[in-house]
C-alpha cells in the first residue's frame, strides 16, 4: 500500500526536492501551503503529481483536516520563531489530532544538541521545538545534514573563491566539516519518511572535509594554490559574534543576519556528526567531495 506523506514548506527549494523524491518512490504526496503562496510554485508542485492543499495555519481545523489519512508529516519550513516554533506547533498539533504517527521536523542543519544554548539563534529555535515535540504522542525523526554543500559556492570564509583562500578558526585546520547536498538530503528524507521504524535522530553527510583537504582539493581540480588562513581563536570568534549581535539588534528579525551567518560558521567548527547513517537505506548515490567541487571549480 502506498504511503501518504504530507510536506509543509514545499514551495522552498528543499521542500520541493523532498516532494520530487517522494513521488519518485511512489508515495502519495500532499503539499501543504499557505493560501498566499505563489501561484507559479503551486502549479510546479501540482505538476509533480502532488496534491496541493492550501490552509490557514492559524485555523486548527484546517490543518487537522489536511493531515487526515497521512502516515508521516515532513516539515521543510524555514523562518524565525513564528515559523519554526509557532507554525510547526500548529502543524504538529493538527497531525496528532488527525492521528498521524510520525513527524519529521525542520531540523536540516548541524546537530545542535551538543552545542551550548545561545551559541546559535536559529538552532535554539529548533531546540525549543524539539522540547515540545518530544513530550507529544507522536514519533519524531530529526535529520541532521551538517551544512548544505551549496555554501561552498557563496564565498564564505570556509572557501572564498574571490580571495582564493580557505579559512578556519582555532586549531581546526584538520577539523572535518559535514556537508550534504540538497539533493542527497531530500532523497534521504524521503526514505526516512517512508520508514515506519526510522530512529529519533539521523546524521548524514555527502562528504566530510577539513579546511586543509579542501585547499588541496581546489588545487587538484583547477591548479590554484589557495591560501590556508587561521582567522582567530574560537574564543575570540565567539566574543566577536556576540559583539556583532549587540550592535545589530535589527538582525533579530532577519533569518540570516551577518552575526547569524557567523554563528553557523562557529557551530561548524565546534561540533561534528558522531557517526553517519548514510547507509540506513542503501539506495542513495552520495555526492563525493571531488564531484561536488568539480561541479563549480573546473
Amino acid at each position: 500500500m502506498k504511503k501518504n506523506i504530507l510536506v509543509a514548506g514545499a514551495t522552498g527549494h528543499l521542500g520541493l526536492m523532498i516532494c520530487k523524491a517522494l513521488v519518485s518512490k511512489g508515495a502519495n504526496v500532499v503539499a501543504l501551503m499557505r493560501r498566499e503562496s505563489d501561484t507559479e510554485k503551486i502549479q510546479s508542485i501540482s505538476q509533480l503529481g502532488a496534491m496541493v492543499i492550501e490552509v490557514d495555519f492559524s485555523k486548527d481545523s484546517e490543518v487537522t483536516k489536511a493531515c487526515i489519512g497521512v502516515d508521516c508529516v515532513v516539515s521543510a519550513l524555514a523562518g524565525l520563531a513564528e515559523v519554526i516554533i509557532d507554525t510547526q506547533k500548529a502543524l504538529l498539533n493538527g497531525a496528532i489530532t488527525a492521528g498521524v504517527k510520525r513527524f519529521i521536523p525542520s531540523d536540516f542543519c548541524t546537530d545542535y544538541q551538543p552545542l551550548t544554548p545561545g551559541e546559535n539563534r536559529n538552532f535554539d529555535l529548533r531546540r525549543a521545538f524539539k522540547g515540545y515535540i518530544d513530550e507529544k504522542d507522536i514519533r519524531p525523526t530529526s535529520i541532521f545534514n551538517g551544512a548544505f554543500a551549496d555554501i561552498l559556492k557563496y564565498n564564505t570564509p570556509i572557501l572564498n573563491l574571490k580571495n582564493k583562500s580557505v579559512a578556519y578558526w582555532g586549531d581546526k585546520a584538520n577539523w572535518k566539516l559535514d556537508f550534504t547536498t540538497m539533493e542527497n538530503t531530500a532523497a534521504f528524507t524521503a526514505l526516512a519518511a517512508l520508514d515506519d521504524e526510522s530512529p529519533r535522530d539521523l546524521h548524514i553527510a555527502s562528504f566530510q572535509i577539513s579546511p586543509r583537504i579542501l585547499k588541496e582539493g581546489v588545487k587538484a581540480i583547477n591548479g590554484q594554490d589557495f591560501s590556508l588562513q587561521k582567522l582567530s581563536d574560537l574564543d575570540e570568534f565567539a566574543a566577536n559574534i556576540k559583539k556583532q549581535r549587540l550592535e545589530n539588534p535589527s538582525g533579530e528579525q532577519e533569518l540570516y543576519a551577518k552575526w547569524q551567518q557567523a554563528q553557523y560558521m562557529y557551530s561548524m567548527f565546534t561540533t561534528q556528526h558522531p557517526k553517519l547513517d548514510n547507509q540506513n537505506y542503501g539506495e542513495i548515490e552520495w555526492t563525493s567531495e571531488g564531484e561536488y567541487l568539480n561541479s563549480f571549480l573546473k
